[in-house]
């Protein structure tokens, strides 16, 4: 999966004299965080976050009226506010990478650059959606996680036994737990008889089943 697979195409661009008012109601209007900034030649030139706006507003202490507060903002440009350099990405990057890239500068998107020009926007929603298709989340069927040996044909031997069970392997995901650095298997499957399927895994040799949940769908209810 690629940048351009999961980004939003054309996004919102604002120029650097976009009032912090215009900018703020672009965002409303179009239920966006982020807008990159771009001069009149079409270059990037900074990127504007919600926290952005927020951080220049007045603090609620301030002895300013609403009225003083509004011609205040109306006259802030986003020149004076946007963040500077702008961590951008491509279309042909792995998404994996564009996600790795976020988490080390700490920003919640990359702008997808083109021949200069702004084409795109991949965000941290745009990942965490993507996690949620790439683990079936939301689709029905039994999910497990096994820890297996580091040898060719395991994953095979685990694939049969789901079609044993009558199952079709919706989603593979192998992944390491940060405390002990351990090797695990997590597997969303669909139309398996889950009797049939525990047998099965509980029958496979030098696996650990670490976990099996007949309907992993898991609903908390909010508090307040």
């Amino acid at each position: 999966m690629l940048v351009k697979d999961r980004m939003t195409l054309s996004p919102i661009i604002v120029s650097p004299d976009t009032t912090h008012k215009q900018a703020a109601e672009l965002m409303r209007e179009h239920k966006v965080d982020h807008l990159p900034v771009v001069d009149k030649k079409g270059n990037l030139v900074g990127i504007v976050v919600e926290q952005d706006l927020l951080a220049a507003q007045p603090s609620p202490a301030t002895t300013l009226s609403i009225y003083e507060i509004h011609s205040l903002l109306s006259k802030l440009e986003v020149k004076q506010i946007m963040s500077r350099p702008v961590y951008t990405t491509t279309r042909d990057c792995p998404l994996e990478e564009a996600a790795r890239r976020m988490l080390d500068k700490r920003v919640g998107c990359l702008p997808v650059m083109e021949e200069g020009r702004v084409v795109g926007m991949i965000t941290d929603t745009d990942i965490f959606e993507s996690l949620v298709m790439l683990l079936g989340g939301g689709q029905e069927g039994a999910r497990f996680t096994l820890h297996l040996p580091d040898r060719p044909g395991m994953l095979a031997k685990v694939a049969q036994a789901v079609a044993d069970a009558g199952g079709n392997i919706v989603s593979v995901t192998n992944w390491q737990s940060k405390d002990g650095g351990k090797a695990y298997l997590t597997i969303k499957e669909s139309g398996a008889n889950f009797a049939r399927l525990k047998q099965a895994l509980d029958a496979l040799e030098e696996t650990e089943l670490v976990d099996l949940r007949e309907k992993p769908a898991y609903v908390q209810e909010p508090f307040g």
